[in-house]
Parts: C-alpha cells; sequence; structure tokens
C-alpha cells in the first residue's frame, strides 16, 4: 500500500506534517477513548500513548467496540494491537495503569475517564504541560466535548470541573452506546484537527441526540467571568 494514497482524501482537511510532530495523549480507553485512538491512527497520528487499568468485559464488546476474542486483556494491549493493524508504523505506548502525575503527557491530550473527580486531578497535572486539551463526556445520549487550548478556554473548563456530588447522576460506564461513543469521538477529532490548522476551536459543545439539539460556541470574556463568579458562588 502506499502510504502517500492512504491520505489521499483528507489531505485538505488534516495537516499530516503538523500531526505527525505531536504526540497524543489517550487517557482512558473507554467508550469514547477506544474510538478517539482508533480515529486518531486513521488519520495519521504517529505517537500515540495510551493510559487505563482496566480489562476487556463482555459489556465492552457491545459499547465500546471490543472484540470477544479481547475478553480479559487489557483494554490498552487491546487497542494497540488494533491500531497497529491499521498502520504497524505508529508508534504506540502503553500504560496499563491509572494516569499518575508522574507520567508524561504528549503535547495533545483527549481525557475521557469516567468522573469528574478523576478529570480535576489529571487536568490539575497536565494543564500547564500540553498544547490542545479535549474532555469527552456523555452519558445515554447526551454529550459534551470540551476544549482548552489557551487561558481563555483554561479558564472556562476548569468552571466545568464542579464537586462529584453536583454531578449528573449516572457515569459512561452505567448509559453508553457504541454510536454516541463514537460521534463523541468524532466531534473530538473535529476540534483537534481545526487546531492543527489554526482554526478557532468550540470551547465547550453540548449534544442531545435524543432531543436533536446541538449547541456550540467560543466562550467570551464575559462568559468566563460569569462562570467564574458562578463557581465562587457555589464554592461558597
Amino acid at each position: 500500500m502506499n502510504t502517500a494514497d492512504r491520505f489521499s482524501r483528507q489531505r485538505g482537511l488534516v495537516p499530516l506534517d503538523k500531526l505527525k510532530e505531536l504526540k497524543v495523549t489517550v487517557i482512558g480507553i473507554g467508550a469514547i477513548g477506544r474510538q478517539v485512538a482508533i480515529q486518531l491512527a486513521s488519520i495519521g497520528a504517529r505517537q500515540l500513548q495510551l493510559i487505563d487499568f482496566d480489562i476487556v468485559e463482555p459489556t465492552n464488546i457491545t459499547t465500546q467496540g471490543y472484540l470477544q476474542s479481547d475478553l480479559g486483556r487489557s483494554k490498552v494491549e487491546a487497542t494497540a494491537e488494533h491500531i497497529q493493524r491499521i498502520d504497524p508504523g505508529i508508534q504506540v505506548v502503553t500504560v496499563l495503569d491509572r494516569f499518575r502525575p508522574q507520567q508524561e503527557p504528549g503535547d495533545v491530550v483527549f481525557c475521557c475517564v469516567d468522573s469528574i473527580s478523576s478529570r480535576s486531578a489529571i487536568w490539575k497535572s497536565v494543564k500547564d504541560q500540553t498544547q490542545f486539551w479535549c474532555d469527552g463526556r456523555m452519558l445515554g445520549e447526551v454529550i459534551r466535548i470540551l476544549t482548552a487550548t489557551d487561558l481563555p478556554s483554561q479558564a472556562h473548563y476548569t468552571t466545568t470541573l464542579f464537586p462529584q456530588t453536583q454531578a449528573q447522576t449516572g457515569t459512561c460506564t452505567t448509559q453508553s452506546t457504541i454510536y454516541t461513543a463514537n460521534l463523541a469521538a468524532g466531534l473530538m477529532m473535529h476540534q483537534f484537527t481545526r487546531w492543527i490548522r489554526r482554526i478557532p476551536v468550540e470551547n465547550d459543545t453540548v449534544m442531545n441526540l435524543l432531543a436533536s439539539e446541538m449547541s456550540c460556541g467560543i466562550v467570551t470574556i464575559g462568559t468566563i467571568k460569569n462562570n467564574l463568579q458562578e463557581a465562587t458562588q457555589r464554592s461558597n
């Protein structure tokens, strides 16, 4: 297979010269994270780091796109093998563990974990080390994608890390489908490729499939101030 031919149809949308220079970390290789990793491999990422402590269970075949033959294997190992089948030239580093502060993240981080408390801990560790941060959240058929690439968007993202007790009941683990996870991953890839092309990203995107609604936007300074004030009032 001619490598150049593989990317011919996306050449105007995904700058490969910029993508190949980036080390990309995916934290949480579950419903959204596995799809993110596979899509990254498909569009041409050359350096991937996969972080997860979990193993493949029967329900993961239905909701996360794993195979029957993957049962009992670590999610990072099974996903790394799948990526190598897409393109054996991709450098994949697997970390069979939870994310820990001593781990070195990539230039780009996709956060695909289940809880707000986990997101908060990871964000605290990596926010000053990464250029592009994207957080995918999902409950049932509702998706929220949060992207941070500069100080204003980082400030907005921080306001979304409310205490776990205030989170909506349920997690990606308890309510998820493969089609919703694929859509979430696709929206995250879209923000990533916008950033690579230096097109302004949308900091906060919400899609409700059941209601056929989608809202997105670029956060303004005024919005950030209002969000910070609300966050301060809640903490008090």
